[in-house]
């Protein structure tokens, strides 16, 4: 009887914000009006046309808000909180939090090997699931060797097979295990082996493993011949012979095929949906305690970075909060979550020109707003111990500035 009886109720979707137990109000307006600021300096030193972000601080309040033209067409549309954009290669997220919850369901264990699975590439011996999630299998990243045809040919549709071996075509960055190096191509082998494995389409386990239950109603990756119709434009410097932008060709990426990205960056979603997605993954709240804690045993991502920067399965941790920043063919995105105090960060612009190190410092500027906000009668401040100020992330905006307007 309480089986038919339980069968009959509906809880609705997951909401990941209420362990923070959010106030409904606004960010005060000096919040307000210094992250307004940081939101407009960061599209004029993109380059961009136009930007959208948020901020959400528990104890005292949440900020959203748009800046500039969805596109540099005459005419062209303001950009509102509601306007849908591409996740970028937080779209990796999305296909390693399915990993995650099949290794909760006891579908899949971290340990197993990918070619088990994806047994017609050769030479993937020896590299597991979780490897291809921490971005430590050794597969180059597929990504930097065709970013010239990707910018020059948006619509251009590609298959899985196809990136993935031109990724498997490179030189290992080395042993599996050894390093943490962002590789897309280890992403899709991973999406490739979750199908193989379960069966199912890659939309279908997001849906019943991410989407449903978090409510999310705008984020799916296209089909490989739709339009940017709707989205926020994408724009790009052209690339000189030596890689380097040529800021006085800016090249419309605004029609792109989603098959570029595809399960490793090739989702759209919207503001709210990303700040739920975001809180979610960084908080471990779709899965047990036991599988978050695997998530987040971190270790340091390779090159000359601070010692806070630590990579994790499917995203990376810096200082307190934990997510990814990406860079996408005309689109630079961020998205941010503290697991102690909920404070969540989401920022995205409509030019790529710059990197994701651009988007990452607009972030941690508008963290550092964020994290400062007082509470509101009755609640407490959280102390947000973040590794950088306000003043360091925007000088370092201005630093990592490549292709501004001339009002920046």
């Amino acid at each position: 009887m309480l089986s038919i009886g339980l069968q009959g109720c509906s809880f609705g979707p997951a909401n990941p914000a209420a362990q923070f137990d959010p106030v409904d109000a606004r960010l005060v307006d000096t919040s307000a009006d210094a992250l307004q600021g940081v939101l407009e300096q960061a599209v004029a030193l993109s380059g961009s046309s136009g930007g959208i972000a948020g901020v959400w601080a528990p104890w005292s309040g949440e900020w959203t808000a748009a800046s500039g033209t969805v596109s540099f067409d005459e005419g062209a549309a303001p950009v509102t909180v509601d306007t849908p954009f591409r996740m970028g290669t937080i779209t990796s997220e999305v296909t390693c939090a399915i990993m995650l919850k099949l290794v909760d369901d006891g579908r899949l264990e971290l340990t197993d090997q990918i070619a088990d699975d994806v047994d017609w590439i050769p030479s993937l011996d020896g590299i597991t699931y979780e490897q291809l999630c921490r971005h430590t299998s050794g597969v180059a990243d597929y990504y930097p060797g065709l970013e010239q045809a990707f910018t020059t040919n948006p619509e251009r549709p590609w298959s899985d097979n196809e990136l993935v071996a031109t990724g498997m075509g490179l030189s290992r960055t080395g042993a599996p295990g050894s390093a943490v190096r962002e590789s897309r191509t280890g992403v899709l082998l991973v999406a490739m082996g979750l199908q193989r494995h379960t069966a199912q389409s890659w939309q279908a386990l997001a849906d019943q493993y991410v989407f449903d239950p978090l409510g999310l109603e705008d984020t799916a990756i296209p089909g490989p011949d739709a339009s940017g119709r709707g989205l926020l434009g994408a724009y790009s410097a052209a690339l000189k012979g030596d890689g380097s932008p040529d800021c006085a060709t800016r090249l419309d990426q605004s029609d792109q095929s989603s098959s570029m990205g595809a399960e490793a960056a090739g989702a759209v979603t919207s503001l709210h949906d990303l700040q739920v997605f975001s809180e979610a993954f960084a908080t471990g709240s779709l899965w047990s305690e036991s599988t978050t804690a695997d998530q987040w045993a971190t270790q340091a991502l390779s090159g000359s970075v601070p010692t806070w920067y630590q990579g994790g399965i499917g995203g990376s941790t810096y200082g307190p909060m934990r997510g990814d920043v990406s860079e996408a063919p005309g689109t630079l995105t961020a998205a941010l979550t503290d697991p102690t105090s909920g404070l969540t960060v989401v920022i995205v612009l409509n030019n790529s020109s710059a990197s994701d190190a651009f988007v990452r410092e607009a972030a941690f500027a508008l963290a550092s707003i964020g994290s400062k906000a007082d509470a509101v009668d009755g609640r407490e401040a959280p102390l947000v111990e973040l590794p950088w100020s306000l003043d360091q992330a925007t000088a370092k905006m201005t630093e990592l500035a490549t292709c501004a307007t001339p009002a920046a």
